[in-house]
């Protein structure tokens, strides 16, 4: 399974767990093991680049149980469907998690035309809200 440029997750590091569903399938949902759940072993897979490992385990910390990452699928009826489903799941999971943290922000000043529109903005606000004073001169 390709999740990255440098991450390939060969299948035999996948294990599937098939079990009854609910939802959808009528009587066949009763009888049919439809629901999977696909596992990973992130923390000692060989497959995980070294460097990689420790983001992907900080990145899905709240997600692993035991260093090992479980996506259960069971929206379709079909066992065959549920499975790919599962697939791409765990690979947005791990694409996601293994993408490079975003650039750090520069710091920057607002420049002297943004204050000043700022503060004028703020005078014609005063102005309006004390214009509503409701004083009425006695006639």
């Amino acid at each position: 399974m390709v999740v990255g440029p440098r991450l390939v997750i060969p299948a035999a590091e996948l294990t599937e767990r098939f079990s009854r569903s609910s939802g959808p399938g009528g009587q066949g949902v009763n009888t049919t093991d439809s629901r999977v759940e696909l596992s990973f072993d992130v923390a000692r897979s060989p497959s995980v680049p070294e460097d990689l490992r420790p983001r992907l385990l900080e990145r899905l910390a709240g997600k692993l149980s035991g260093g090992v990452l479980t996506i259960a699928a069971s929206e379709h009826r079909a066992q065959l469907a549920n499975r790919e489903a599962a697939r791409e799941r765990l690979a947005a999971v791990l694409r996601e998690a293994a993408a490079p943290p975003p650039p750090r922000r520069k710091r920057s000043r607002p420049s002297r035309g943004a204050k000043e529109r700022r503060l004028a903005e703020k005078k014609r606000r005063g102005e309006l809200k004390r214009g509503r004073g409701g004083r009425f001169d006695d006639r």
